[in-house]
């Protein structure tokens, strides 16, 4: 019973978000307005946002969809920060034994001169289909750019599967979203920042995404914000740093499936 009320969330789930689809990580940007956010990479998100980071860093995150674990995103990101260029890897798996999702990335990206930043992203998703018993994977590119026009705003766009590749099993065939991503970053003081976010799929409508994000005290940030599609979901979130170490913690609840969290952990290597 739990199994078939697992597959019956899945599949609303999925038609109800499909602009940012479950193939594509949470990230630690409140309600998942990331394609600007230049103090922070979120793998599978903007790949440009790479390009930022001045030291390496390796991270964990679990996403839990409406409190059950076969909704669960489970995903791990290590970044090298170089001279020349910065390259991450990324992977990340979905679903449970019925049904279920892997992804993994190869970054490339770079900062130029504190102007613009630019990443490509390299994907390789794999879906496992029940009916068949078999896996079946596709190559997605993906591509981001941010530029940044004064010290306090800048622009990010990014695209995922812009070459809109489908899957062919042997008795369906599995479409994968193709999202593109527009969004700005506006520091009102250095420990204030407000995002806004417009995302597209194909076949889908508009999302439109907004947060806040404030730096508090020294070691906590409290995230604030929402989006809307189809419904209205308001996000909360707070962020903890210390030292090396970054935790990040989001929550939204959407109005018909309910409860939806990611908990984050990052640990910044010495330069």
């Amino acid at each position: 019973m739990k199994k078939l009320l697992s597959l019956f969330l899945l599949s609303q789930f999925c038609t109800l978000s499909s602009q940012v689809t479950n193939i594509i990580p949470t990230s630690t940007s409140i309600a998942q307005t990331s394609v600007a956010d230049s103090h922070s990479w979120s793998a599978f998100n903007n790949p440009a946002m790479l390009g930022n980071l001045n030291q390496s860093e390796l991270g964990f995150q679990l996403d839990n969809r409406c409190l059950l674990n076969e909704l669960s995103t489970k995903s791990i990101q290590f970044a090298y920060s170089s001279e020349l260029m910065n390259i991450g890897i990324s992977y990340s798996y979905f679903g449970y034994s019925l049904y279920n999702e892997m992804i993994v990335g190869i970054n490339l990206a770079r900062n130029f001169s504190d102007k613009f930043s630019l990443g490509v992203q390299f994907n390789y998703f794999n879906s496992y289909f029940v009916a068949s018993n078999t896996y079946k994977g596709a190559i997605l590119p993906q591509i981001g750019l941010s530029v940044r026009f004064s010290p306090s705003f800048n622009i990010g766009f990014q695209t995922f599967n812009p070459l809109q590749t489908n899957i062919q099993a042997e008795y369906i065939v599995k479409r994968i979203p193709s999202v593109f991503s527009l969004g700005t970053e506006y520091f009102f003081a250095p420990e204030f920042v407000w995002r806004t976010q417009i995302d597209k799929e194909i076949s889908s409508n508009y999302r439109f995404a907004t947060g806040f994000d404030y730096q508090m005290l020294e070691l906590i940030r409290i995230k604030l914000g929402f989006y809307g599609s189809d419904y209205l979901v308001p996000c909360l979130g707070l962020g903890f740093n210390s030292g090396r170490v970054q935790v990040d913690l989001n929550c939204e609840l959407h109005p018909l499936l309910g409860l939806n969290t990611m908990v984050s952990l990052r640990y910044k290597f010495r330069k």
